[in-house]
């Protein structure tokens, strides 16, 4: 049975794993450079973010991190940065129990709504946020700059 609950610090390790494990799926591994300490940072020291896990027989085998937004137009938000679970453990609903936690997160802290960013090739996500009543937007382009060192250049 896969339980949903609070990330505590014993679970950053896994945590980062999993991280890089979505990344490996989105064909992008050498683009992790989050570490436990700094996750542990993040997370628990400086509140950028919260952290889920779903945990199966004692084992973490999926993550949400998500974190409060705010639209000018609609007030504070949930943003939903990532969602992740192991792709022999998705036949456990753990990814629908994650996702419908932070959803339940987002109507208890009475949020305007709550955004997430989906690949355009991830047609399996695509599918399981469209059946859970998610409008996928295609309208927008994706804005970006990147304030860190990144290959040895300083790219802003």
């Amino acid at each position: 049975m896969v339980e949903i609950r609070e990330a505590e610090r014993k679970d950053v390790s896994a945590i980062l794993d999993l991280i890089k494990g979505l990344a490996e799926y989105e064909k992008e591994p050498h683009e992790v450079k989050n570490t436990v300490e700094g996750l542990t940072r993040h997370i628990f020291e400086e509140n950028y973010c919260e952290a889920i896990v779903a945990e199966e027989a004692g084992e973490v085998i999926g993550f949400a991190i998500y974190y409060t937004s705010y639209s000018t137009w609609k007030g504070p938000c949930i943003y939903l940065e990532d969602l992740y679970v192991l792709p022999e453990k998705r036949n456990l609903h753990a990814g629908s129990k994650l996702f419908d936690a932070v959803v339940a997160i987002a109507k208890e802290r009475k949020v305007a709504r709550m955004d997430w960013q989906v690949l355009d090739w991830n047609q399996l996500a695509i599918d399981f946020y469209e059946r859970k009543g998610a409008t996928i937007d295609k309208d927008w382009y994706n804005g970006r700059m990147f304030f860190r060192e990144n290959e040895g250049k300083l790219t802003q």
